[in-house]
């Protein structure tokens, strides 16, 4: 039988302070009655012999002293079905889609169980973007987690949508098996203009029937915040390890999410760490990002593409420096290129993929992969450090080595990372356009890329002389 509690005796921001006479567990959920008979749902974020400390999902406006705490016995479950896929969820897993309400298979705690680092199977296979800036040159892999580092006011959201709209897995289809690939979209602090627009897309190009969508908008409580990618990422492990999807989940804006672990920590008068954040949120954000993977013996794998918007397009904050610390690279969105037209405006000189080398290359991309994007890097930054000389000495004092390198920054800039956010170009387009741009530069430059390949690949003058005169 669940006992009652009349016994409430603080409010502070999100949180209600009750006093208890038996033991009551963490993360235990709790059901608050208002006096005028609304109940909302709430979870234990602290607990001691004496009181216990809930987080409102709903907000503590309308609470008393007179309302009345239910202790329910259980952790926040997420209710799993198959036929999620297609619906649009609020940020604590209630539907908003004006769908039937969810009849699900089974239940599981939204908090998860971190995968026995034994059973871990090596991320090593491909994960097609469709953008050449990213398959090309930071490519992501099955299983690993790679974030979009950004700013305010720059494009991530639209590059988050192409993601999912032309997310795949090649090396499935190509040997002509259906490929079981979906996609959860978790927003947590997003305005409802930015809903709207993610909304409109996922309609209008039909990638909605394929993902779960968990909206939380910027005038919802704080707290949901801090269960909605919980709930995305339980719902990627039930289709990832139950139903043998490959599943890719994206999480914007982390910087929200790690706000709304600030707010509480204030409330609860927790002793803040750097910048006011709590101390623990490097765990916390592990927990998250963590779950990540692919398990030895299942079909399925859960990949993760958490969009974080750095203050101050700093990347020494703490956000941004602690997901670095846990992540395995990362992909920058650059405000110059974005002021350029550049779309999408991906930097890819500090962008990185660690787990690049492991995933492309023959039998899984291209043989010459590898090669083409050490070479691309290479001839990139040389021609970006040109530009610096350039504004100090003028064009005219360059050699005309240095002038190729130069024309081919400003080529590369347009023609391989612009692309628009409505262009899918698989790997063997991006690696073509890549051979096309080096084909620029003498032969003798291209010292990283081994000679059978240049003699397969390379198109220079003299080639196209052959060709013509052929």
């Amino acid at each position: 039988m669940q006992k009652e509690y009349k016994t409430i005796t603080e409010i502070s921001g999100p949180l209600v302070f009750a006093e208890i006479d038996e033991p009551v567990g963490y993360d235990e959920m709790v059901e608050i009655e208002t006096p005028d008979g609304e109940t909302r749902r709430g979870q234990i974020l602290e607990s001691t012999s004496e009181y216990v400390a809930i987080q409102v999902f709903e907000g503590t406006s309308g609470i008393d002293r007179n309302s009345s705490v239910r202790f329910l016995g259980e952790t926040l479950q997420m209710p799993l079905t198959e036929e999620l896929l297609g619906r649009v969820l609020s940020g604590s897993g209630e539907p908003i889609d004006g769908g039937p309400e969810i009849e699900p298979d089974e239940e599981r705690p939204i908090v998860g169980a971190a995968i026995n680092p034994t059973a871990r199977e090596y991320p090593e296979e491909f994960i097609q973007t469709g953008v050449s800036a990213i398959d090309g040159m930071n490519t992501l892999i099955r299983g690993q987690k790679l974030p979009i580092f950004s700013g305010s006011g720059l494009p991530h959201n639209e590059l988050a949508l192409q993601i999912a709209r032309q997310a795949s897995v090649p090396e499935e289809e190509a040997e002509g098996e259906e490929s079981e690939f979906a996609v959860i979209f978790g927003a947590m602090g997003i305005t409802a203009e930015e809903a709207n627009e993610f909304m409109d897309d996922f309609e209008r190009t039909g990638a909605l029937e394929r993902s779960v969508v968990f909206m939380n908008l910027a005038d919802d409580p704080a707290v949901e915040r801090t269960v909605t990618p919980r709930m995305a990422l339980t719902t990627a492990e039930y289709l990832a390890f139950e139903q043998d999807y490959h599943v890719l989940v994206i999480l914007t804006d982390m910087t929200n999410y790690c706000e709304a672990l600030r707010e509480i920590g204030a409330a609860r008068e927790e002793v803040p760490g750097r910048r006011g954040y709590p101390g623990y949120m490097y765990t916390d954000l592990a927990q998250l990002y963590e779950r990540a993977g692919r398990i030895e013996g299942r079909e399925g794998s859960v990949t993760q593409i958490p969009i974080l918007t750095m203050p101050g397009d700093d990347d020494t904050h703490p956000i941004p420096d602690l997901t670095g610390y846990i992540t395995e690279g990362q992909i920058y969105i650059d405000r110059d290129l974005n002021s350029q037209g550049i779309e999408p405006p991906i930097n890819v000189l500090p962008s990185l993929s660690r787990l690049m080398d492991d995933g492309i290359g023959e039998g899984y991309t291209r043989e010459d992969h590898a090669d083409v994007s050490d070479q691309l890097y290479a001839a990139y930054a040389e021609g970006e450090d040109l530009r610096d000389l350039v504004n100090i000495v003028g064009r005219e004092a360059l050699s005309e080595r240095d002038n190729k390198y130069l024309d081919f920054a400003d080529r590369f800039e347009e023609e391989f990372v612009q692309q628009g956010y409505d262009t899918n170009r698989d790997v063997a387009e991006t690696l073509d356009l890549g051979w096309k741009l080096l084909s620029d530069l003498p032969q003798e430059e291209l010292n990283r890329i081994d000679e059978e390949l240049i003699e397969e690949y390379y198109v220079g003058d003299e080639q196209e002389a052959v060709t013509a005169d052929d």
